[in-house]
């Protein structure tokens, strides 16, 4: 499958009904000409819980493949990048257009993502529900499962 991003993982933790896997983010490391140049602050690991299909049995240390498709990683930076560029870039606009001094408009557009962000922290549950990962064991056939972030 061409249109997903893939990670490698570890499995952590096992709980009842869900999987506790470490994935390790890299900022385009692989890509990159210098990576050598770079510290380790530009990897970080995120744990992913992730619902566990009771048909396969994991063990703790088993590395696995975590994906979702591309579309949603897509959403994922509009939601946490571009859609807070345009509001902030919106009410620049505005309040330079109503004649608003710079610095009232400037607090206002900076203000303008608190509601935003608040928006979006209240309808976290709802978000995380729209995204899939699917895992797979290294070696075997892949199951969709739902999953959310607990760290970041």
């Amino acid at each position: 499958m061409k249109n997903r991003i893939e990670h490698d993982g570890i499995v952590k933790r096992i709980e009842s009904n869900e999987l506790i896997v470490s994935i390790l983010n890299k900022a385009a490391c692989l890509s990159c000409q210098v990576k050598g140049a770079c510290s380790m602050s530009e990897i970080e690991e995120k744990e992913i819980e992730i619902k566990k299909d009771p048909r396969i049995n994991y063990e703790i240390g088993e590395k696995v493949k975590v994906y979702y498709g591309q579309e949603l990683g897509f959403f994922a930076l509009f939601l946490g990048y571009l859609m807070p560029f345009i509001l902030l870039i919106s009410i620049l606009i505005i309040g330079n257009s109503l004649g608003y001094s710079e610095g009232a408009y400037g607090l206002a557009s900076v203000g303008s993502l608190l509601p935003y962000y608040l928006i979006l922290y209240l309808f976290k549950n709802r978000i995380k529900n729209t995204f899939r990962f699917s895992i797979q064991k290294v070696g075997n056939l892949s199951f969709n499962t739902d999953f959310k972030i607990i760290n970041n």
